[in-house]
């Protein structure tokens, strides 16, 4: 395999950081609701300052816009904690990059299964399939609606994976895949002898004052104090719909996608982790290292691109010539993202409420994206 590409050690990017623009990204989110998402909130800090908006509609209620402040699933953003606790253990010596699953987990992936490195697991290079679990339904919003309290424990999702086949050699792609997250939290348990729970609020939540922050626990559906009501929309059989409040449904994803968050907090939580607060000089510097493999269908890499762009634990990408380094995450009814320049000169939270789970949002982020980082004139 060839070595990975580090980025630059310091700088924001291959070019100048334009001036924030606060009424481009007030625009952005000034025309909600409409039929793709029914608010939104976005929260930008740096050098530029803080500021932070909203628009749409937060709780239909009471007809307000959601709350800047509140608190939001944030789906995949889990993976950064989950990947900063490996990255703490593996800086303690209690876990190893290069050990194997089969190594620390004996039996949990299919004998026929190739060896799979820990680090692996992190930078989406395993190779994994993506399993047969029927905790994604058909896709629509009507199955999500119907089975929103279900929930699978970690073990009951991987051992999906019986009967499938790796999609390649372990090392030798990168492929976006969440069952490489679950077993990462499944790893932690097993290293510390605690919850993932305990291991999270431990390590990152109350040493960082996260007051928003929480790893549920995967049968409670409750979310205290939202930013927003989350609202799904669901076809009708005369042909109309209605949407339906999903803002309570199980955070079965845990380690992959199951934490609970704010804006400040998140925005916190990155600020730390690129200070190097929560991990040391060789840990750090995993963060900001994308392998040098090709892409392999990867969802979170730009459309076309042929190299990796998920780092351990994180995603880089160039807006305007600015890289960015975050993460995404969804759940039926919020999409949201926390990126920010290496340096922490510009930061951007934002929290989508996203009335379909087929992407529609996607237009909308990219639309912020160009605010925050708008091109040169």
């Amino acid at each position: 395999m060839a070595a990975p590409v580090p980025a630059p050690a310091s700088g924001s990017s291959a070019a100048a950081l334009p001036p924030l623009d606060r009424e481009a990204i007030r625009q952005v989110v000034a025309g909600f609701p409409n039929a793709d998402i029914n608010g939104a909130l976005v929260r930008i800090a740096g050098s530029g300052g803080q500021f932070e908006t909203s628009g749409g509609v937060g709780d239909k209620a009471t007809g307000k816009a959601p709350d800047p402040e509140g608190r939001f699933r944030i789906g995949s953003i889990s993976k950064v904690f989950t990947a900063t606790v490996v990255l703490q253990l593996v800086a303690e010596h209690r876990l190893d990059l290069d050990g194997t699953v089969q190594q620390y987990l004996p039996g949990l992936l299919p004998a026929n299964f190739p060896p799979v490195k820990v680090g692996q697991l992190l930078n989406h290079t395993s190779g994994l399939p993506h399993g047969t679990s029927g905790a994604w339904g058909d896709g629509t919003a009507a199955w999500f609606v119907d089975h929103r309290f279900d929930s699978w424990t970690p073990a009951q999702v991987v051992a999906t994976l019986a009967g499938e086949q790796t999609i390649f050699a372990p090392g030798t792609g990168q492929q976006y895949n969440g069952f490489n997250t679950f077993i990462a939290g499944l790893l932690i348990e097993k290293a510390t002898g605690h919850s993932y729970a305990h291991e999270v609020k431990h390590r990152i939540i109350q040493p960082l004052h996260l007051r928003d922050t929480a790893v549920p626990d995967r049968q409670d559906p409750r979310l205290a104090d939202p930013a927003a009501h989350a609202y799904l929309t669901v076809p009708d059989a005369d042909g109309t719909s209605h949407q339906v409040d999903v803002t309570e449904q199980s955070p079965w994803p845990w380690a992959e996608g199951g934490l609970i968050s704010s804006a400040p907090d998140l925005d916190r939580f990155l600020t730390a982790l690129f200070q190097g607060r929560l991990l040391p000089a060789a840990q750090q510097e995993l963060l900001f290292t994308v392998p040098d493999v090709p892409n392999v269908d990867n969802p979170q890499c730009r459309p076309g691109q042929e190299r990796a762009c998920m780092s351990t634990g994180l995603v880089r990408t160039e807006i305007n010539g600015v890289t960015l380094w975050g993460k995404t995450g969804s759940r039926p009814g919020w999409t949201s993202g926390v990126f920010a320049t290496r340096d922490l000169q510009r930061r951007m939270v934002y929290s989508f409420n996203p009335t379909s789970v087929q992407g529609a949002d996607m237009r909308y982020i990219l639309q912020l994206a160009n605010a925050v980082i708008p091109a040169p004139r």
